[in-house]
């Protein structure tokens, strides 16, 4: 039988109250394998396809069992699971996930380990490919057009980015495209970081790597992020939140371009091009003293601005929306037609303080809705922007028979007490004269749309409803 194939494997173990680690390593140490207690470890670098060795996770039932569930999921980034089990247990779908497949005894052999970690190196390896750039960007609007512009003409340079924007603008997505357009280190790995993520203590065996040994629980060598990113891009995300006695050694690096493991004293030559993003103003952060201002002019040679979506106005907004419904919903979308125009005008008018990212929880709230209802409901689909915006929910179908009760209600004791019957009939009037777009329609009135949104929302009009008659 020939010999297992586990060149540059990486298992992450998250052995919970089990003593599964040291055996573990034991059972692979003549082989070219990293073992890493993963119990809580950071999240590993993103795009593990091309900036990490082949990596399979094994997890503990007892990590389930603790409520530790949720934040080994945050870890594991698509990982293959094996899991290990004091017994025999039904894959019961209600109690463990999905992935509860390949499956080990608490009492498992080496045999028995190395077997199944082969067969699943085998499958990572079957299904690589070659990376693929990200979706191309929407660029709509002249802010995001003028910073396409910048990332093309400052992409194939060496020199260090600084990437400024709110949370959730896309930041990465600029740093990815700055990768690709480099004539050199788009060959190499893109590792992404969150420095916001990194733990006390943690800082140097992530960064620098470590030699075995040179702390307990090291079993294996272990190659730091930068040296991960040599040949290639490393991705700082939220630089800013990089305490100062860390920022140093940041530092040293960038100038050295040299990195020592913990437990070595050979210095490892390092070359990466480096990106860093942050929500914050780091200016400000270095006159306050909270940032160095040495490091500060080593990251921001360039510096770019990723504008909100607010900065890129409405024409994006629908684009993006649209683009990311269409990633939600596949195939189904052509079966659903299209858009309605009443939503696209909603998420024109709607204020996304989280940028794409929350635009992105909203494209998937609405494409589950139209998904499982096969079809645009109104009502629903207005629920859940109005959670979106924080605002009160409209009323539902048996709010607007009478039939409900409280904030929604519509029986003489709610909302429509109030309403302006004629006005809402003059609103109903020119939606339907105008097709019910929004923006012809608030023309008309001689109104802002943003002023017969409201209006709207105040009086419930849904699209295709009639007026309530003056006498009601």
């Amino acid at each position: 039988m020939t010999s297992p194939n586990f060149d540059e494997l990486d298992l992450f173990v998250w052995e919970g109250k089990a003593d599964i680690l040291d055996r573990i390593a034991r059972c692979m140490a003549s082989f070219d394998v990293e073992v890493l207690r993963a119990d809580g470890l950071p999240p590993p670098p993103q795009d593990r396809g091309t900036a990490l060795r082949p990596s399979v996770a094994i997890i503990s039932v007892t990590v389930i069992d603790s409520g530790g569930l949720a934040h080994a999921t945050e870890l594991l980034q698509g990982m293959p699971v094996i899991w290990v089990a004091a017994g025999s247990r039904e894959r019961d779908s209600r109690t463990y996930p999905p992935e509860y497949l390949h499956v080990l005894p608490y009492d498992f052999t080496c045999a028995e380990l190395r077997t199944m970690v082969a067969k699943l190196v085998r499958q990572l390896r079957a299904r690589e490919v070659a990376p693929q750039a990200p979706d191309v960007l929407v660029a709509h609007s002249e802010a995001m057009k003028a910073l396409l512009a910048e990332v093309g003409a400052f992409a194939d340079c060496n020199h260090s980015v600084l990437v400024r924007g709110e949370t959730g603008v896309g930041k990465e997505r600029i740093a990815q495209q700055l990768h690709l357009g480099h004539q050199h280190y788009s060959k190499g790995a893109f590792v992404a970081v969150n420095c916001g993520a990194i733990p006390d203590g943690l800082f140097e065996s992530l960064f620098f790597g470590h030699t075995k040994g040179s702390f307990t629980g090291a079993v294996h060598a272990h190659r730091g992020y930068f040296e991960q990113a040599t040949g290639g891009t490393l991705f700082l995300d939220e630089i800013g939140d990089l305490p100062r006695y860390q920022q140093v050694k940041l530092l040293r690096v960038l100038e050295d371009s040299a990195v020592t493991r913990l437990g070595a004293t050979a210095p490892v030559r390092v070359d990466f091009r480096l990106v860093a993003a942050t929500n914050r103003n780091l200016r400000e952060m270095v006159a306050s003293g909270e940032f160095r201002a040495d490091l500060f002019y080593r990251l921001a040679v360039i510096e770019l601005h990723v504008p909100s979506l607010e900065e890129r106005g409405e024409v994006d907004k629908i684009a993006i929306f649209k683009a990311l419904l269409g990633n939600v919903l596949g195939d189904e979308l052509e079966a659903l037609g299209e858009t309605p125009h009443w939503l696209s005008d909603a998420v024109a008018e709607t204020y996304f303080p989280g940028n794409v990212r929350q635009l992105r929880n909203l494209a998937e709230r609405v494409g589950v809705i139209a998904r499982q209802l096969h079809g645009w409901d109104q009502h629903l689909i207005q629920r859940a922007i109005a959670l979106t915006r924080g605002t009160p929910a409209p009323a539902t179908p048996s709010d607007r028979n009478g039939m409900g009760n409280g904030n929604g209600s519509l029986d003489g004791s709610g909302d429509r007490k109030g309403w302006n019957s004629g006005e809402r009939n003059r609103i109903i009037a020119a939606l339907e004269i105008n097709d019910w777009k929004r923006q012809d329609t608030a023309q008309h009135l001689g109104i802002s749309r943003k002023v017969l949104w409201e209006k709207m929302r105040k009086y419930q009009i849904l699209d295709g409803e009639p007026g309530i008659p003056e006498d009601a």
